[in-house]
């Protein structure tokens, strides 16, 4: 991408980025519809040879495009009735299924923790040409008050026990009565199991699974589909 066809803001933070990483964008096709994403190109820069799924305390996992997110980006952009709705993802990191909720008719809301976060989702959404596309800081143990959406989402946010009962409570907070919930994770991540069983109390949860080879490696993402008890909608993907 030529970086002089961002705006002035999103190319200074850019620059700023780029004295302390090797900056890259990768394409994500959606469709008729592609969205950019900008990223470290040299993940050793960060993550060394960590290993995400075992010490999950110490893996900036935000730095990573992770195959959920590809695929619950694809999901997004083919829920029904999006033009007009709102959508939050929560723990964005790179902002892959934001992005494309946004590409595809969402009034989308990207959040993280941090504001280095922020700065590439910024710069993502410039280059994407999105304009329906809010920021914004959100930390589970202390939310800031923000309206209720019709759509929460989240890609690979399952990783720490500690913080499943704070993340159900900003479902309870940002999530719309008649709202729906989508998450998606990669199979291994043994957490899933735990935060389902205690969301189950107030959700009705449905589950596909996406199974592929990527790499020679086989490769399964589970996207399940969260709504609240009584509302009368099925939790079916």
């Amino acid at each position: 991408m030529d970086i002089r066809t961002l705006p002035e803001r999103e190319r200074q933070i850019y620059n700023r980025l780029r004295q302390k990483y090797s900056l890259t964008f990768d394409s994500l096709k959606l469709g008729d519809t592609t969205i950019r994403l900008l990223k470290v190109a040299d993940l050793g820069e960060i993550i060394g040879d960590r290993d995400p799924f075992a010490d999950v305390t110490q893996f900036p996992f935000w730095v990573k495009l992770w195959d959920a997110a590809i695929i619950l980006s694809y999901v997004l952009t083919r829920v029904p009735g999006r033009q007009g709705r709102t959508l939050l993802e929560l723990g964005a990191g790179l902002g892959a299924p934001g992005l494309a909720a946004a590409a595809s008719g969402f009034d989308v809301t990207i959040s993280d923790y941090e504001e280095i976060i922020r700065d590439f989702q910024q710069v993502s959404a410039a280059a994407s040409g999105l304009h329906n596309v809010k920021l914004t800081l959100i930390d589970w143990l202390d939310p800031p008050p923000l309206p209720a959406f019709d759509v929460l989402a989240g890609a690979e946010i399952l990783f720490r026990e500690e913080f499943f009962a704070p993340l159900l409570r900003v479902f309870a907070a940002y999530l719309k009565p008649d709202g729906v919930i989508y998450l998606a994770h990669d199979a291994r991540r043994q957490s899933l199991p735990k935060f389902l069983k205690l969301a189950e109390k107030d959700y009705d949860i449905g589950v596909a699974r996406q199974n592929y080879i990527k790499d020679g490696t086989p490769v399964s993402i589970i996207v399940n589909r969260l709504v609240r008890k009584g509302t009368g909608k099925q939790g079916n993907p």
